[in-house]
């Protein structure tokens, strides 16, 4: 990607914009990053773009415009999209059951207390619904969280960092309904598989695959051609390789065990997690996001659809440092909220950052994220390539550097 205008032309200083290339250059100098790609925009233009490191340093490849990148969790507000654009036809309510469309949520149970090998549960007193997937409220979790008995139970299922071999979308939903919830449903926010439940639920809908139907009403209309589930050999040398922290040194080491997921089609299709995408792909998404919808002449979601989805959903309007489980997420907490599908800043201050209340945003498990500021009509993106995400502050840092720029 280039830049297409002068960043002064839309309130950014040039010099203080260099100050991202400079900062993030020192976490692949150090070694602590393999490389790393940048996108910033204002009102529609490209004011900052660039690039730096390997996206496979054993083989000597320099991350280049068109690498693709792992994006995992920023995989869940394309998901979460997808169905929106079937809750605009009236597909069904954010109030309805999901056991509805998958049987085996029907009769859940939520774990009240014992341990992983003699759990007491009690039955729900709430279904799980729509809306609790799209805001992470359903009461599900993920088993490599590590925080509580319920998580035990997933990895003891075999669902940890990703689900037993060979198991499909359909299967894994069942298996996971079969599973206590944390909590009740509604009263609590745990970030989790609810995503891919979601993606299920678009297939039971829809009547088509997961991947069919987000290319078809998401990918293709907005000419995000280089997004795919998964990397054929044709394109092999584009993959960014992934990589892990050294306990010792902090320096990034190559994880191919990690990595050869992507290499070959999905058994799961995963809504939470399964997506690769570029720069310039996932910027198309972006932009359709801050232009209410449209994209490129496509009309993807209608205006008040993604305003709703990008208003806090969680009970009582409060945010996630005062709902959330405990666990891993990829945000903060503190004056935080959870809209549809994604984070959304109620309050910068509590988090002691820069931001605009209502800008919405996420990341993924190999330390990407994206963020969209309405009120200043920005988008920011950051692509590489070290699990997990939460190793190095490299996305508060972008975001004090991204608006430290800015002087209109």
């Amino acid at each position: 990607m280039k830049r297409t205008v002068d960043p002064a032309e839309v309130g950014f200083d040039p010099a203080r914009l260099n100050r991202i290339d400079q900062r993030f250059g020192r976490y692949v100098d150090s070694g602590l990053l393999a490389g790393w790609q940048i996108v910033v925009t204002r009102r529609g233009e490209i004011a900052h773009a660039s690039a730096y490191g390997d996206r496979d340093r054993e083989a000597g490849l320099p991350v280049e415009p068109d690498t693709l990148w792992r994006i995992y969790s920023m995989t869940k507000p394309v998901t979460s999209v997808a169905a929106m654009a079937l809750w605009e036809e009236g597909a069904f309510q954010l109030t309805d059951e999901v056991s509805r469309w998958i049987p085996a949520f029907a009769d859940v149970r939520v774990y009240d207390r014992g341990s992983a090998r003699q759990p007491f549960t009690v039955p729900a007193s709430e279904p799980v619904r729509v809306w609790h997937l799209l805001t992470h409220t359903a009461g599900l979790t993920y088993g490599f969280m590590h925080t509580s008995v319920v998580d035990a139970l997933y990895r003891a299922a075999g669902h940890e960092w990703g689900a037993p071999p060979g198991t499909d979308l359909a299967q894994a939903c069942d298996q996971w309904a079969r599973l206590p919830l944390l909590y009740e449903p509604g009263t609590r926010w745990g970030y989790s598989v609810a995503t891919d439940v979601l993606g299920r639920l678009v297939e039971v809908v829809s009547g088509r695959r997961l991947d069919e139907f987000v290319s078809e009403r998401i990918l293709a209309p907005l000419g995000m051609t280089d997004t795919r589930w998964w990397v054929d050999e044709a394109d092999a040398d584009r993959l960014a390789a992934l990589y892990v922290p050294d306990p010792s040194t902090g320096r990034a080491v190559r994880d191919d065990r990690a990595g050869a997921a992507a290499r070959r089609p999905p058994a799961l299709l995963s809504g939470g997690g399964g997506l690769i995408s570029t720069a310039a792909d996932y910027h198309r998404f972006t932009q359709m996001l801050l232009n209410g919808g449209e994209g490129d002449g496509a009309r993807i979601l209608g205006s008040r659809t993604v305003r709703l989805m990008t208003t806090n959903q969680l009970p009582g309007g409060r945010d996630l440092a005062s709902l959330a489980t405990g666990g891993f997420a990829e945000t903060t907490l503190d004056g935080v909220g959870f809209g549809l599908g994604f984070g959304v800043v109620e309050n910068p201050v509590p988090g002691r950052t820069h931001g605009s209340r209502g800008e919405f945003f996420w990341g993924g498990a190999a330390s990407t994220a994206f963020w969209v500021d309405p009120a200043e009509e920005l988008t920011a993106m950051l692509f590489t390539q070290l699990l997990p995400s939460g190793t190095h502050p490299v996305r508060p840092q972008l975001r004090q550097l991204v608006y430290s720029a800015l002087i209109d």
